[in-house]
């Protein structure tokens, strides 16, 4: 209960936060207007203010989701990384931004300092492949896992004669799917 409330009071400080930011980044743009400064290196600035609070509001948005409203609940692996991509990938989204939004800052005067928003899109780039990695590697550990529950469910190996053309074992627990009753079935139609 209290890693709940703890839970629950670091999302709305976040949430709270990213609004701030998002709220900060529109005032200094009307600013600048306003005052007729340089209104590109206001919006510039917004942009980079707003990626971090949309970065923030995810973060927090995940928090509450994921340990207030469902807690200690047992959670499929598959859903389990459903969440975990849709987080990373806001994250990967906001590096990707921000590199672009300081690569627009810099490239005109300081052509020297283009080197840290490139490592800032290498670092997206192998953020976004180690995601895809996870999902290799997971994907394939959920099918073993089915077949092995499968197995388990009726009591041994699953007999299944196989024509000379039909999928490997792996690639069958892929398009098994259970019926009401637990018995893994085939699915129609064509073919992964």
């Amino acid at each position: 209960m209290v890693s709940r409330a703890v839970f629950t009071a670091i999302a709305v400080i976040l949430m709270v936060l990213a609004i701030v930011l998002a709220g900060d980044a529109m005032v200094e743009c009307a600013l600048a207007f306003w005052r007729g400064d340089d209104v590109g290196a206001a919006a510039l600035a917004g942009i980079g203010y707003s990626v971090v609070a949309i970065a923030t509001f995810e973060i927090a948005k995940y928090l509450f989701e994921e340990e207030v409203l469902r807690g200690s609940e047992k959670r499929v692996a598959a859903e389990a990384r459903r969440s975990l991509t849709r987080f990373i990938s806001t994250i990967a989204i906001a590096i990707f931004l921000e590199a672009l939004v300081i690569v627009f800052r810099v490239g005109k005067d300081q052509v020297p300092y283009l080197i840290y928003p490139t490592l800032l899109l290498v670092a997206g780039i192998v953020v976004v492949i180690g995601l895809g990695v996870y999902q290799r590697l997971s994907a394939e550990v959920e099918d073993a896992v089915e077949a092995r529950d499968a197995e388990d469910e009726d009591g041994g190996t699953v007999e299944t004669a196989q024509a000379p053309d039909a999928p490997s074992p792996s690639a069958a627990a892929r398009v098994s799917r259970r019926t009401g009753d637990g018995r893994p079935t085939r699915r129609s139609g064509p073919g992964p």
